[in-house]
Parts: C-alpha cells; sequence; structure tokens
C-alpha cells in the first residue's frame, strides 16, 4: 500500500487556492477587465466638443487652386468644416481627434478668418509649419493619406498661403 502514515487511506488533500494576485492575472480575468475599462471610457463625452459652428468668413484665396489645396491638408483641424469620421467617436482616440481640432482651430480657423489675430503673421508663420514639415502632423497623414502633398503641391500650397492670408 502507498498510502503515507500521515493520510487517511482514501481521502485527497485538498489543493492550495491560488492567491488573489494569480487569480486576477488570469488571461481571461485581464481580458473582462480590458473590455469593461474600453466600455467605460466611452462614457467621456468628448463628442460634445465634436461640432461645426457656422463658416462666418473665410480668406481671400488669391486662388481656387490654394482653397483646395488648404482643404485637403488643412481644413479638417482649421476649420468649422471638419469631417468627424467614425472612429473619432471611440474613446480614447476621440479624445486625440478632439484635442488636435480644438488646438488647430484656437491657432487658426480659415472658417472665422476675421477673429484671427495677427493676420499678417499668419500666412508666414503657416508657410513655415509647412515647410519645416509639422504641418499636417504625422499622425494625421497616416490616417489621411489624401492630405500628403507632392512636393509640388506643397510649394503651391506655401506660395498661396502667403499671398492669401495677409
Amino acid at each position: 500500500m502507498s498510502t503515507s502514515a500521515n493520510q487517511p487511506s482514501g481521502k485527497r488533500t485538498a489543493e492550495p487556492r491560488p492567491s488573489l494576485l494569480r487569480t486576477l492575472l488570469r488571461p481571461r480575468n485581464i481580458a473582462i477587465a480590458v473590455i469593461g475599462l474600453f466600455v467605460l471610457i466611452q462614457l467621456v463625452p468628448v463628442w460634445a466638443f465634436q461640432n461645426n459652428p457656422p463658416v462666418l468668413d473665410e480668406p481671400a484665396w488669391d486662388s481656387p487652386q490654394t482653397r483646395a489645396l488648404a482643404v485637403r491638408a488643412c481644413f479638417d483641424c482649421h476649420s468649422n468644416e471638419t469631417v468627424w469620421p467614425w472612429y473619432s467617436k471611440v474613446a480614447p482616440v476621440s479624445w486625440l481627434v478632439t484635442r488636435h481640432v480644438t488646438e488647430g482651430r484656437e491657432k487658426m480657423n480659415f472658417s472665422e478668418w476675421s477673429k484671427v489675430r495677427e493676420r499678417d503673421e499668419a500666412g508666414d508663420e503657416s508657410a513655415e509649419q509647412i515647410q519645416r514639415g509639422k504641418m499636417p502632423t504625422k499622425d494625421f497623414l497616416l490616417i489621411h493619406p489624401e492630405a500628403k502633398l507632392t512636393p509640388e503641391e506643397t510649394q503651391q500650397l506655401i506660395n498661396g498661403l502667403r499671398a492669401s492670408l495677409r
């Protein structure tokens, strides 16, 4: 007989219960927590800030091409004509998109041109940001490949902004 002296025959010893930490770190429990967190963060109401106020006025564009290039590369963040795609409604991406648009409109809003302070410097400042590759932002271009301008289009936009935003 192979039973030990300490154990009565026919009885099994209870296995130790896993620790609370080990239980919480099970893949199933981690997945439930992540899904719960994802659902919970959807309740932060950034969608309330995703609006398009009326267009008041625009700069006197030097050409329709300059405006078309600005619409393609700049208007989603720098106008009241923002296209709010489906992913802009899903947190945490919605937080990033809303912040980008809010900050972009604060810096310069083509749809409220008469409210822009320092209009004399706006063209040069915008052109410089584009020339240095800071605008449009890299993350915007990842999601909006149509906003990527060729070198010729970039130079045309730079020249057009300098001529238009005075």
